[in-house]
């Protein structure tokens, strides 16, 4: 009976610790995030990004506890990769770079037709995905406009390149990115978020796309 209750004051001291820990981190990564966030100075990114990805959920459940933004995180992530890998990303050819936009962006009438590799842009000229298409593949970017994560994990196996633009709302683009963490990856965040007729700042993902000239 003593073994089994100093087992359980043993796990129970070693959960207190855990969560202390686990708050102090979520600490620092906020006060770092905000610092990058707000003033644009990146502080240890590998260090950010390492705890991030590691404990990605449950610093969301604690933003949330906490009512902060929980998008915050994903825009610490998002940001920090931004940064970190924008040189990298420069020198990789266009043609060995991958362009992932969500077909939530499309226009409610949009004549494309939905393929294995996401939808079939016609350019129409009803949504933004088009305009994009026009200034990306001439260079020799490969667009695909997908529906879910799963059409991403399919082109990825499928395709061979070095670094990837992605275009998603909050958690899709930081979980994104950090499934393609390998390859130099860029991200630009949705204006206006939903299901359908998205917004997303072209001129953003231009200066991307123009990056590398």
């Amino acid at each position: 009976m003593i073994f089994i209750d100093s087992f359980y004051m043993f796990l129970g001291q070693l959960v207190i610790i855990l969560a202390i820990i686990l708050i102090i981190l979520f600490i620092i990564v906020l006060i770092l995030g905000l610092l990058i966030i707000k003033k644009d100075k990146i502080i240890f990114p590998r260090f950010i990004l390492y705890v991030v990805d590691l404990l990605y959920s449950p610093f969301k459940k604690i933003a949330r506890f906490l009512k902060l933004d929980e998008n915050l995180i994903d825009d610490i992530s998002i940001k920090v990769r931004d940064e970190l890998n924008k040189e990298k990303f420069r020198h990789v050819p266009a043609e060995k770079t991958l362009i992932f936009l969500p077909h939530c962006l499309r226009h409610k009438d949009c004549p494309a037709t939905l393929q294995k590799e996401g939808l079939n842009c016609t350019e129409c000229g009803l949504c933004s995905i088009g305009a994009i298409k026009k200034r990306s593949e001439p260079l020799g970017y490969k667009l695909y406009i997908v529906p879910g994560s799963s059409f991403v994990k399919k082109i990825v196996m499928e395709n061979k390149f070095k670094a990837v633009i992605g275009v998603a709302c909050h958690e899709d683009l930081s979980q994104m990115m950090m499934m393609l963490s390998d390859f130099c990856p860029q991200g630009v965040l949705l204006e206006k978020t939903g299901c359908f007729e998205t917004k997303v700042n072209v001129k953003k993902v231009f200066e991307i796309i123009d990056s590398k000239y």
